[in-house]
């Protein structure tokens, strides 16, 4: 099967700082991939060297068949067109509704029948089961509500992949566990899903392949990984990165 997204012997800087070094790594198309690791491991550089926030200078990389080494500037909005990127603190626009907030992403990206763009909002509200939300500001929805609607404004543009950056860092269990359910759900319609994150009982009761980042590398965790071990790996956070 053709990665969706592999990294060859990659070097990742923030700004100057080598953060990760001599990556290696193949994410199938279809396939759900946890990253964990302490504060300032590189989770976060991982997943901005995806959709090329942070460029790759060193080693080759591919993602949606671009070529990170050496994509051009005029392609990396076609890159992230290709993504849909969800954020640990959400990014709302405060000043508009969830409404107005789906439409700026659509009309950025050259929607321009009326008629289309309120149905596309209306199918990505059903499907985090948001559909009344629409004319709510974004003060007057919950944490989990708000991340809910991240998730939808992620799927807008129907992407390849879906870079979840510590999607229930700010949520409580119950909170999480319902909003992991929504990403279980996308995933079993064929998205490639890659999140960041630290919440054990999470990985625990949805169960994916897992990676590491510690050390400047990453490795493989087994799905025989305990609680302890889990706790043990994470302990004494490091500056963050």
């Amino acid at each position: 099967m053709e990665p969706i997204i592999e990294l060859k012997d990659a070097d990742i800087y923030q700004r100057e700082t080598l953060v990760l070094k001599n990556i290696n790594l193949s994410i199938n198309k279809g396939e759900f991939l946890y990253i964990i690791g302490k504060v300032g491991s590189g989770k976060s550089s991982l997943l901005k060297t995806f959709y090329n926030e942070l460029p790759l200078f060193a080693g080759t990389g591919s993602v949606c068949g671009y070529h990170l080494e050496k994509i051009r500037s005029k392609d990396i909005p076609f890159l992230r067109r290709r993504l849909g990127i969800i954020f640990q603190d959400f990014q709302l626009l405060s000043d508009r509704s969830v409404y107005k907030n789906f439409e700026f992403v659509l009309k950025a990206t050259e929607w321009k029948d009326e008629k289309a763009i309120k149905e596309r909002i209306q199918e990505v509200l059903s499907i985090v089961r948001m559909e009344n939300s629409g004319s709510r500001m974004p003060h007057q929805l919950s944490g989990g509500e708000q991340q809910r609607i991240g998730i939808a404004r992620a799927l807008l543009n129907n992407p390849e992949i879906i870079l979840a950056d510590e999607p229930t860092g700010n949520l409580d269990p119950e909170t999480s566990e319902s909003l992991l359910r929504v990403f279980m759900e996308i995933h079993r319609e064929g998205k490639t899903i890659v999140m960041a994150t630290h919440d054990y009982p999470i990985i625990q009761k949805f169960p994916a392949r897992k990676i590491i980042c510690e050390a400047g590398s990453i490795r493989e965790l087994d799905d025989e990984t305990t609680m302890i071990d889990f706790e043990s790996l994470l302990d004494e956070p490091l500056s963050d990165q």
